[in-house]
């Protein structure tokens, strides 16, 4: 049976709970995805700051790789922005290059966590292995991207 919505378009109605949903392009989801990633490394960083001792060690220069540098915040830097702008960049770039791009920098980004873990806090195990999974969610979805059949004119 169709009816027709606060808009006027055609819905089918059934007795039972069906609710309307729409297909999500995949640069959308990749996108999303990229955007939590950038929240599990924010709030991991931020609990960070409680760990007994981090803080006094922040202000001494040392932090998990180190001496804190110029160079080492700025290498840091560069690879936190690499989320920020893949938002972006997700939507943006053609999908050729698009799907490339998040294979390569997902698969990427599934190595720190998991290089990184071991030996930490609880806390930040749980981030990394959902960071892991985000992470491995961005790779999937680039790697089955759907393909355009080809249309004549």
């Amino acid at each position: 049976m169709q009816v027709k919505n606060r808009v006027g378009m055609n819905m089918k109605s059934t007795n039972n709970a069906n609710y309307e949903d729409f297909k999500i392009n995949v640069k959308i989801k990749i996108s999303a995805l990229w955007i939590s990633l950038m929240f599990c490394y924010v709030y991991g960083d931020i609990f960070g700051f409680f760990v007994p001792g981090r803080i006094n060690d922040i202000q001494a220069g040392i932090m998990g790789l180190g001496a804190i540098t110029q160079g080492v915040l700025l290498g840091t830097s560069v690879v936190l922005a690499i989320p920020s702008l893949m938002v972006f960049l997700s939507l943006m770039l053609t999908p050729k290059v698009n799907r490339w791009v998040n294979i390569i920098l997902g698969a990427v980004f599934i190595l720190g966590p998991a290089l990184t873990m071991q030996g930490s806090w609880v806390f930040y195990k749980f981030y990394s292995v959902v960071e892991i999974v985000i992470s491995g969610l961005i790779v999937w979805f680039a790697w089955n991207w759907p393909s355009q059949t080809a249309t004549s004119d």
